[in-house]
């Protein structure tokens, strides 16, 4: 019988397709007539079914690989809008924050009553930024 029919057979006997079906040894299986033949073949690993290609990690790997080394996170990464990727109140937060520690280390060099007089400003959202709060500071004339 041909090594078509033969994997034909096979194929059915396996429960695969026939592109999954690998003839081990073409001359003893050719000599198979019926699928009889082919399921003593199947038994004695003249034929065998080959594992059907699944999706690989390598890419993924690689990716993750990259990502650690702190690529692929700029900008053009983020998923999601503004404030979903940082709040506004963790935003409001960090610059509160770091607002009150630079008024903490200026206050030695402002005048009586400045410091209070900020550290309500930065409270009420005066300031956009520290800088934004030093140009106040120094239009102002409150240091020493």
């Amino acid at each position: 019988m041909s090594l078509k029919t033969i994997k034909r057979l096979a194929s059915k006997v396996l429960n695969v397709g026939k592109s999954h079906v690998k003839i081990n040894d073409a001359k003893k299986a050719s000599e198979a007539l019926t699928t009889e033949d082919v399921k003593s073949l199947v038994s004695e690993g003249v034929i065998t079914k080959e594992q059907k290609t699944g999706v690989g990690r390598g890419k993924a790997k690689f990716k993750q690989a990259r990502k650690k080394l702190g690529r692929r996170v700029g900008p053009g990464s983020a998923r999601g809008k503004k404030y979903s990727i940082v709040s506004r109140k963790t935003r409001w937060i960090t610059k509160v924050r770091g607002q009150r520690k630079l008024l903490t280390s200026i206050t030695p060099s402002l005048v009586p009553g400045a410091r209070k007089k900020l550290y309500t400003m930065i409270k009420g959202g005066a300031f956009t930024s520290k800088k934004n709060m030093l140009n106040y500071v120094n239009e102002n004339k409150l240091t020493k």
